[in-house]
């Protein structure tokens, strides 16, 4: 496969995962900055659920962007913008998901205090956001990126 080239089995793959992270989210209950004070092995496993969100989310945008927008994504945040201007997911959707990309650096390199409102807030918008980009890729994807 050239780098060119459309992969629906790395998009499939990756949007099962990232149902999968998105249902286990859902399992966990309201999520509130208290909860994640008093109970680490939650506040881990959120943490762990958000950054991989992003990650899948990342690797989809950055593969889609490169080999159907052909734009070389560089960074995650040109291949998000990428991959709305070619009309997968709404610019919308996009600007919501684009705070998701800071928050996931600061969870993995761990270079600032993690504020838990902030961890409580990104788990609630990201069951809503990464739900919504879930089903906007899937239907992109349905219907043949090469007709867009």
């Amino acid at each position: 496969m050239s780098p060119r080239d459309y992969a629906a089995g790395v998009v499939t793959e990756r949007l099962l995962m990232m149902r999968q992270r998105l249902s286990d989210l859902a399992e966990v209950g309201e999520i509130t900055p208290e909860r994640l004070a008093s109970d680490r092995l939650l506040r881990h496993a959120v943490e762990r659920i958000l950054t991989q969100l992003v990650t899948l989310a990342t690797d989809i945008n950055a593969h889609v962007a490169a080999t159907v927008a052909s734009v070389p994504a560089a960074d995650p945040r040109t291949a998000l913008s990428a991959i709305a201007r070619a009309g997968v997911i709404s610019e919308s959707l996009a600007t919501a998901l684009r705070p998701s990309i800071g928050l996931r650096n600061v969870l993995v390199h761990e270079y600032l205090e993690i504020d838990l409102r902030q961890v409580a807030a990104a788990a609630a918008e990201a069951a809503r956001d990464y739900a919504a980009y879930v089903r906007d890729v899937s239907a992109w994807a349905r219907s043949g990126p090469e007709t867009h």
